[in-house]
């Protein structure tokens, strides 16, 4: 593992994991592929180029463009593909589906098929809890539980999940998947509900919970999801895959209350707003398996919350362009004309 294409890397995710690889695996080159969409931006990398200098190469290309990934990968002679780059938001998943079935699944396929064909490079995929749907009582998900997802995104991640098993069991290709809980963190583009309501209560706006805001997640930080898939490309057993989280849930309104308090912000910004289509009630990873890996969690949720909220505190300067922009009109289309929670009992 010496020349890493980090694809997405641009992207929330995909940047802090960068930043990790470079600081702490010093035989190791990073080329981040990115397309450079809405939420994959060079801000995002601000510093690393300065820091790690020839260590770190930014290429823009969209993976589902096979003569620009075979280029990159020949050109910087690549040993290893991570793959974070994808469509990821559920509500705009739920907006455009077809946006999701061209990135996460084609752009896999490409990905995989460039793996094959030039050398059966190690192959590492980032999926999602969402894969499994919906969590019955207590139950966790374990990793060879059957894919069950509930939403267009969700769906598109378990479709990538299964080619990249399929090319380990056809090919022999080189594999590995891991399947996070909710990441949260720096540089997380402020659609996603903790930094939306960071910076929402920063801006004195209400907070929109869906529904009765008792959806149960598990809150991870990013910096403990980055380490956990450093872990696995070095140990990990091939054709496996691992489900990463903190092993710990709460209702989405606990969070809303945690970040709140560590902002210092009444708890009448909340305003529970109608749910979102299909939402999934629960998601819970059962983390033994990446946990006998010899990984754990530095953050437990609420650490996670508190730290994430003092970043975009203290980062204003980096999201308050987002959300005076594009994000103006995707807000309004998604929260807009929501009715009240208790408008649609």
């Amino acid at each position: 593992m010496q020349n890493i294409l980090v694809t997405g890397g641009a992207g929330f995710i995909g940047c802090n994991f960068v930043r990790h690889i470079l600081q702490h695996d010093s035989a190791a080159n990073v080329i981040v592929y990115d397309k450079l969409t809405y939420a994959g931006r060079l801000e995002n990398l601000a510093g690393v180029s300065e820091r790690f200098g020839p260590r770190y190469n930014f290429v823009r290309g969209d993976i589902c463009d096979t003569a620009s990934v075979e280029r990159t990968i020949a050109e910087f002679n690549i040993d290893t593909i991570v793959n974070f780059a994808a469509e990821t938001h559920v509500d705009r998943s739920i907006l455009d589906p077809d946006a999701f079935v061209q990135t996460d699944v084609l752009g896999t396929y490409v990905l995989l098929e460039a793996a094959r064909n030039m050398g059966n490079l190690r192959f590492h995929q980032i999926s999602t809890d969402e894969v499994y749907g919906h969590i019955e009582g207590r139950r966790r998900s374990v990793e060879n539980d059957a894919l069950l997802p509930r939403s267009p995104y969700s769906a598109s991640k378990a479709s990538a999940d299964l080619f990249v098993n399929a090319y380990h069991t056809t090919y022999d290709l080189p594999v590995t998947i891991s399947r996070g809980a909710n990441n949260i963190g720096p540089f997380q583009y402020p659609e996603k509900v903790v930094p939306l309501f960071i910076t929402n209560a920063l801006s004195a706006m209400s907070l929109p919970v869906f529904g009765d805001g008792q959806q149960m997640r598990d809150y991870q930080y990013v910096a403990d999801h980055c380490a956990a898939i450093h872990l696995i490309l070095k140990q990990g057993s091939i054709g496996e895959s691992y489900n990463i989280g903190t092993g710990s849930e709460m209702t989405n309104l606990e969070m809303v209350e945690i970040l709140l308090e560590e902002l210092d912000k009444p708890r009448s910004l909340i305003l529970h707003v109608e749910d979102r289509q299909g939402h999934d009630r629960r998601y819970s990873l059962d983390v033994s398996k990446m946990l006998a890996l010899g990984w754990e969690p530095d953050f437990t949720p609420e650490e996670a919350i508190r730290a994430t909220a003092r970043w975009y505190r203290d980062n204003r300067s980096w999201w308050q362009p987002i959300r005076d922009g594009e994000f103006k009109d995707y807000y309004q289309t998604v929260y807009g004309a929501r009715k009240t929670y208790n408008e649609t009992r």
